[in-house]
């Protein structure tokens, strides 16, 4: 059984829920097609009574000792551990999640990022709060101090495709540097980020240091455009990101972006091809691929294209069922709306009219919702649309190759730059990744999610870092003070 959140109203400013005068939106079930409800999002005036009462909670919070900021994340991290099997039934409803990822990067996977956030608003950013620095000698001696202090309001820009990790990956460490946030989720991921504000507001969060918008492209304008928000912090398409980015520089807006990728995986002469297809198919089709660190080139030696293929496109068919998110066998949940699924659906068609191969997938599934069949293709170029855009969905095509430096060529021959995964004696392994122009590679299968490392986009996956001592250190501001000591 599923507990949907009141809808009834969806806008959080300075401590208290109001309901929304903006536009209406109806939240859909991806895997059924049903509706879930309706909602109304923010107007233009509640952006603005949001940002201000975000402002208004600034000095404050700032200037709270760090130890009150810590226990108020750490007591969102309990009741999001406590609530943890709802909110994964709530994620595999709203988003399409298969309920084992729902557990595990959406709902367990936050409550560890904010826990780390706790732990950081106690320490300060790398440096501390306040760093003593060695007395300049000489002719004119004086003395120096920097200090480190909250950057002032964020507005955080969450997607819809991992709701709540996003927003504890931005409002954690907003808080923890004394920075009042306001938030505006995706609308297809609203539900989801209505239950964790009302799970932060029993955990006491002061009124005014969390606020919540909800609504769509209008909203994210005002509120990306507006002359008090100091940093901007967004997770998104390319497209929306240079929006947000022009909207923020109207009046010179600090941006975070996180913009997506068209990320490589790279088979080495040697690797092990058992090891290697089920962790490679499995990392393309994780969330219906619909991840921005999702691997969907796949580059494999000539030599070793065949029996790749081969092996891949049987453990598709065999060993990742697609279907209910809420089955604990299913594997492949659905693309998030009708829209999305004919988009990508338009994608593969145009690449078989070029003359690409689909070796397994293309079609939707069986059922009501939104499924698509994890898909391998062949047949295409480095340059095809295929291999250049993102699709956001479970399409993987695989590439072939006859030297190591012509993988990692059309490994690099891409706009985009934030993950990859190379398989291959380690040795080798490494030595390639170090020519990967990514922020983010797993050597033979890398380990898991760590929230004290940075995820960082290179080329158009991003401006600035996300988590770990860089992601953290993007909420402040740094203030030298010198004072003479002759």
């Amino acid at each position: 059984m599923v507990v949907l959140p009141d809808t009834a109203r969806t806008t959080f400013v300075a401590g208290a829920w109001t309901a929304g005068t903006g536009e209406r939106f109806t939240s859909v079930d991806p895997s059924t097609g049903a509706p879930l409800g309706e909602w109304t999002g923010s107007g233009p005036d509640q952006v603005d009574a949001a940002v201000a009462a975000a402002r208004s909670a600034f000095l404050d919070w700032r200037d709270a000792v760090p130890a009150d900021r810590a226990a108020v994340l750490r007591r969102l991290a309990d009741r999001l551990e406590r609530e943890h099997e709802p909110l994964a039934r709530l994620v595999a409803t709203e988003v399409g999640s298969p309920i084992t990822l729902a557990r595990t990067l959406q709902t367990a996977t936050p409550v560890a990022n904010l826990r780390w956030a706790a732990e950081r608003a106690l320490a300060g950013p790398r440096g501390g709060y306040r760093e003593e620095l060695p007395p300049l000698a000489g002719p004119a001696p004086a003395g120096s101090v920097l200090l480190r202090r909250g950057i002032g309001v964020v507005a955080a820009v969450t997607p819809y495709n991992y709701p709540l990790n996003m927003a504890a990956w931005k409002v954690g460490p907003a808080l923890a540097a004394g920075c009042p946030v306001v938030l505006l989720p995706s609308p297809r991921g609203t539900l989801c980020t209505l239950a964790l504000v009302r799970l932060a507001e029993e955990a006491g969060v002061p009124p005014g240091v969390l606020n919540l918008v909800t609504g769509g492209a209008e909203v994210g304008q005002r509120l990306t455009g507006h002359r008090d928000v100091d940093l901007v912090t967004f997770t998104g398409s390319n497209a929306v990101g240079r929006e947000v980015a022009r909207a923020a520089a109207e009046h010179h807006t600090k941006v975070v972006l996180e913009l997506g990728g068209k990320s490589p995986t790279v088979v080495l002469p040697g690797a092990d091809l058992d090891r290697v297809v089920g962790a490679s198919v499995l990392r393309f089709c994780r969330n219906a691929g619909q991840g921005c660190g999702a691997t969907t080139r796949i580059l494999v030696h000539r030599d070793d294209a065949d029996a790749f293929v081969s092996r891949a496109v049987r453990f598709l068919e065999e060993q990742v069922p697609t279907g209910d998110p809420q089955d604990e066998t299913t594997e492949v949940g659905p693309l998030i709306s009708a829209e999305h699924r004919e988009r990508v659906e338009a994608y593969l068609a145009r690449a078989v009219e070029r003359g690409a191969q689909v070796l397994t997938g293309g079609r939707r599934g069986d059922g009501p919702g939104f499924h698509l069949l994890p898909t391998l293709v062949t047949g295409v170029g480095p340059d095809d649309e295929l291999c250049q855009e993102e699709l956001f969905a479970p399409v993987a095509v695989v590439l072939t190759y006859d030297t190591v430096d012509e993988a990692v060529a059309i490994a690099n021959h891409s706009r985009y730059g934030l993950n990859a995964l190379v398989w291959g004696p380690h040795d080798d392994a490494v030595a390639v990744a170090r020519r990967l122009e990514t922020g983010t590679v797993a050597i033979n299968g890398g380990g898991g999610a760590r929230p004290d490392v940075p995820w960082v986009g290179a080329k158009r996956s991003g401006t600035g870092a996300e988590m770990g001592e860089d992601g953290f250190a993007e909420f402040f501001t740094v203030q030298h003070l010198q004072w003479s000591t002759a």
